[in-house]
């Protein structure tokens, strides 16, 4: 579903990103709060809220995940689309370089070599784009920083999602509100259709984050990570095959650079883990 989020956003056309971006945030708070009602998570976003600095951090959250959701949201009805998915591609990267310089995690060689290929393929991207990819990169870098912020909160997603978009709310309503009163609001003047499209910005949101969050506690958390590459690539073949965007040969070059990052990145982790649970069961099998 968040791959295919491409072919929704320029449904809403005259409708501007960031008319779009508040319409989002509030139709998404006003679904959540449903949800918290439907699954009965009340208690538990009583405790969110009573924690000081898990409000504080998510508070920090809504912001980054604002920022994301804007340029997502820009760079698709700006005819962006491949460079969006790259964001997405290089978003586990980032993730594992935050760690590095916020928490101190250590890499291993394998690893490193994934982050210079990366880096490597950024470089690339810039030469051929005669800019860096700043949309890729702004992406990468809000929601990797997003969740960071998330990982330290320790809050439930349905509850943190509600805390993180009422912070928001009350300023992409004032946003509508002006935009009401400027006579320049695209709600409601282009029939029926277009108001539910605005109002299902909401719905598109928090169905796909639903069903993350249930798929996290039934699946091994190695093939979550994988599946969640279903999402660029989805995104990056929309973005050629049918928003027809240009792919010059040094384009080409510096998404392989990504891809082999990638592969290299997931081996790593992956036989990694596969050794570490080997050591496990080897320690906690009993000698004879």
């Amino acid at each position: 579903m968040w791959g295919f989020f491409p072919l929704y956003w320029p449904l809403l056309e005259p409708t501007g990103a960031v008319e779009i971006l508040a319409h989002r945030i509030v139709w998404s708070m006003i679904v959540m709060v449903l949800a918290v009602l439907v699954l009965r998570r009340g208690r538990r976003l009583r405790e969110t809220v009573a924690e000081r600095r898990t409000l504080l951090l998510l508070a920090v959250a809504a912001v980054l995940i604002t920022t994301n959701w804007g340029v997502y949201i820009w760079g698709v009805n700006s005819h962006h689309v491949v460079e969006t998915s790259l964001g997405y591609f290089i978003n586990p990267l980032v993730s594992v370089l935050l760690g590095v310089l916020v928490l101190g995690e250590r890499l291993r060689p394998l690893q490193w070599v994934a982050m210079g290929i990366a880096g490597a393929a950024v470089l690339a991207l810039t030469v051929e784009y005669g800019r860096p990819p700043w949309i890729a990169l702004a992406l990468a870098l809000s929601f990797g920083s997003y969740g960071l912020v998330k990982k330290a909160a320790d809050a439930g997603a349905v509850e943190s999602l509600v805390v993180e978009t009422l912070f928001v709310a009350p300023f992409a309503l004032g946003y509508l509100a002006y935009l009401a009163a400027q006579g320049v609001s695209t709600f409601g003047t282009n029939g029926a259709g277009h108001v539910l499209l605005l109002v299902g910005t909401g719905v598109v949101t928090v169905i796909p984050l639903l069903c993350f969050g249930a798929a996290a506690t039934r699946i091994p958390l190695s093939t979550l990570g994988l599946l969640q590459y279903l999402t660029p690539t989805v995104q990056f073949i929309l973005g050629i095959v049918v928003f027809d965007e240009p792919m010059p040969t040094m384009r080409w070059f510096g998404f392989a650079l990504i891809w082999l990052a990638l592969v290299l990145f997931t081996f790593e982790s992956l036989r990694h883990r596969t050794q570490a649970r080997s050591l496990r069961v080897a320690a906690e099998t009993p000698t004879p």
